[in-house]
């Protein structure tokens, strides 16, 4: 199983949510989980805000589940106009902050750049990014030695398409008929 968490930044983060736009008068924001539980977020007391090469560190002041996203409000946030500066932006934490998954659980981020061998030993190409559907996680897989133009998809479901994933080697090996 796959867990979603968005992408690993180049300085050793991992983007958990974005600010997706304003709550209230008093400096809250209303952020878009990508964890899995979406509360899981809020298990971090101090955020990267940011993108790109700029972050701030950000101390999560007040927060809490509203609906079916979250709320915060973050430490020098305290009026609306302050808030809007920040819709936009990700949030991440530290990558060694984060709980190891569990065995057979990859964060999303570590299937991320991985080279995706098929079962007869052919290089199909590297995990560009993952994409959730309804059914299960799918890796997008940018072509490599197999010859094609174009992207692979192949459903991420452990034991019938995805025979093994080695992070440490770098690989995961799949069995795909994609012609």
């Amino acid at each position: 199983m796959a867990r979603r968490d968005a992408e690993t930044g180049s300085s050793g983060h991992v983007v958990l949510g974005r600010i997706a736009g304003l709550y209230g008068v008093r400096g809250w924001v209303r952020v878009r989980s990508w964890t899995e539980p979406r509360e899981a977020l809020l298990d971090y007391r101090e955020w990267l805000v940011g993108s790109g090469d700029a972050w701030q560190v950000r101390p999560v002041a007040e927060a809490k589940v509203h609906g079916k996203g979250l709320v915060a409000r973050l430490a020098g946030t305290d009026d609306r106009d302050a808030a809007a500066r920040l819709v936009g932006a990700d949030v991440a934490v530290p990558r060694e902050r984060m709980p190891e998954p569990a065995e057979g659980e990859y964060y999303w981020a570590d299937l991320e750049g991985l080279e995706v061998r098929h079962r007869d030993g052919r290089v199909l190409g590297r995990v560009d990014r993952l994409i959730e559907t309804g059914a299960h996680d799918v890796l997008v897989v940018q072509p490599g030695a197999a010859g094609r133009d174009s992207e692979i998809l192949i459903p991420f479901v452990p034991g019938e398409f995805v025979l093994g994933v080695d992070l440490a080697a770098g690989t995961i090996d799949v069995d795909w008929q994609w012609d």
